[in-house]
């Protein structure tokens, strides 16, 4: 007869995902999750696998938290306005948190930029894929501008978005607000 689960999974998700976010995934130990996420090392396999099972579904749980923004970003009809909305909004659940500095996303992207993790890469390629065409959708609202110019719009500002993602591990509110605004003077 299988045990019943003790835990209830999204608490014990959520719990791994913050320690994945502060550590990365290399420096985020099997004993480490099992600590934070209260549960023992047989439940963590039986659950989830393995660590990558738990870091698999912490990269879910963190894209569906996000989707509040992106579905703000998605609704709104403002065009470059709404991107920098996003880009502010973005950054500040990122300063919510007092130990979750930079985005959950961008760490890993980062992380595994070399590796040839299929599984991670898909869910980059992902997300990395939405942000983009949700930032293309905006900037063709304006239309004064080609496809060509709109699609070169929409790279620098995807670009900006890491470096902004990866700024706030790092900067004060203040340079991250003037990096916003320097970002759109030029678009």
């Amino acid at each position: 007869m299988a045990r019943k689960k003790e835990y209830i999974e999204d608490e014990v998700i959520d719990k791994a995902m913050n320690l994945f976010w502060q550590n990365g995934y290399e420096n985020t130990s099997m004993q480490m999750l099992e600590k934070e996420m209260g549960i023992n090392k047989f439940s963590i396999y039986a659950s989830f696998g393995n660590k990558h099972g738990v870091f698999i579904k912490s990269l879910k749980a963190y894209k569906t938290k996000s989707n509040v923004f992106f579905n703000k970003f998605k609704n709104a009809s403002n065009g470059v306005e709404d991107i920098k909305q996003f880009f502010y909004d973005s950054v500040s659940a990122l300063y919510k948190e007092e130990n979750q500095k930079g985005c959950f996303v961008t760490n890993t992207y980062n992380e595994f930029s070399e590796s040839e993790d299929p599984i991670i890469k898909e869910q980059m390629s992902l997300f990395m894929d939405d942000l983009k065409s949700l930032i293309i959708e905006k900037l063709s609202i304006e239309s004064s501008k080609d496809e060509e110019t709109i699609l070169k719009h929409a790279n620098y500002l995807l670009l900006a978005k890491h470096g902004l993602a990866a700024a706030a591990r790092v900067n004060s509110r203040k340079e991250i607000e003037d990096y916003i605004e320097m970002t759109f003077n030029n678009i």
